[in-house]
């Protein structure tokens, strides 16, 4: 803990903390100000209190850029080039560009680092700007990371020294989240593009995941999609946007898939496959909307259903 930058919070600043309440549980909300600043709860992993001194005010700008660069240089060149040139700061940095005919072809990157809810990062897809008078397509990607898994246990028992662990947990998740990058990168730039390892070795995943090799846990998969799909209002009219929705749902599921199993390779601290499929099921609920009120009993045993596949098809590609 020494050299870190830390105050103790007096009594009298508590009811200035940024917490909210939901569902009566305590969760850590980012400050307005910048640079980021987080508090922490008494307790604020449950199965780590002995190593919370109280409430503490930390400067997320401990971290060492230069070493998470390094960190991630070590486990992949490729996600090392896409994150060379861009600093943690939110703005947007050029990562490649190359021509293709006459028109221009570039990718924009921009990387922040901020504790913000309870999702470790975000990657979001690109958005796509096109300037006709340039002949230019460029391509803006954001990914977010969010560090607030710092006091997990197993963490904290592999690395003690508080920026250590700040540094060895923002390269984990930069990991992961550039490899959603690439894989977007992939699907979106022409064809006459030279592709990214990772994004070959991506496709040939998802190939195997559509086999016959991966039957029946593959069609269970898919077939509780569809039936989730049918129990949301949004879609149960649309029959003909149904097959595209699982098909993007299905990948999803792998894509995450894959990106957990690579970064778990990199870096260690690997997740069970059904804390995965429960933590994704979730979110792949999330991206087809709320069910009816008076199926939301069948709309949860599919989703206990779904879960349950979902795991052994990891099970299974975990075996390939």
């Amino acid at each position: 803990m020494q050299g870190i930058r830390t105050k103790k919070v007096l009594p009298k600043e508590k009811n200035s903390l940024p917490l909210h309440r939901v569902k009566d549980k305590l969760f850590l909300a980012s400050s307005p100000a910048s640079p980021v600043d987080l508090y922490f709860s008494p307790n604020p992993a449950p199965d780590c209190s002995f190593l919370s001194p109280g409430l503490f005010y930390l400067d997320l700008n401990i971290y060492r850029e230069t070493v998470i660069k390094t960190l991630i240089k070590k486990q992949n060149e490729e996600l090392y080039r896409l994150i060379e040139r861009v600093k943690f700061d939110g703005k947007y940095y050029r990562v490649k560009c190359a021509r293709l005919g006459e028109w221009k072809y570039c990718w924009d990157l921009a990387v922040r680092v901020q504790f913000v809810g309870m999702m470790p990062g975000l990657a979001f897809e690109p958005k796509k700007i096109i300037s006709k008078e340039d002949k230019k397509i460029i391509y803006r990607s954001l990914v977010l990371i969010n560090p607030y898994e710092l006091w997990e246990r197993k963490l904290v028992e592999k690395l003690w020294n508080l920026r250590d662990r700040i540094e060895f947990l923002i390269a984990k998740i930069l990991f992961h989240e550039c490899i959603h990058i690439l894989i977007f990168l992939g699907k979106t730039l022409p064809s006459g593009f030279e592709q990214t390892s990772i994004f070959l070795e991506f496709k040939e995943l998802l190939k195997f995941a559509n086999s016959k090799q991966l039957c029946p846990e593959c069609c269970g998969v898919q077939s509780h999609l569809r039936n989730l799909v049918d129990l949301c209002p949004d879609f149960s009219k649309q029959s003909e946007e149904k097959p595209d929705l699982v098909t993007e749902l299905y990948e999803f599921l792998i894509h995450e898939k894959y990106s957990i199993k690579k970064t778990d390779l990199a870096f260690g601290l690997p997740c069970s496959n059904r804390k995965i499929s429960q933590n994704y099921v979730k979110l792949a609920a999330l991206k087809m909307g709320l069910c009816m009120e008076f199926n939301k009993k069948i709309w949860k045993k599919e989703i206990n259903r779904l879960q349950m596949d979902l795991e052994k098809l990891y099970d299974r590609i975990d075996d390939n």
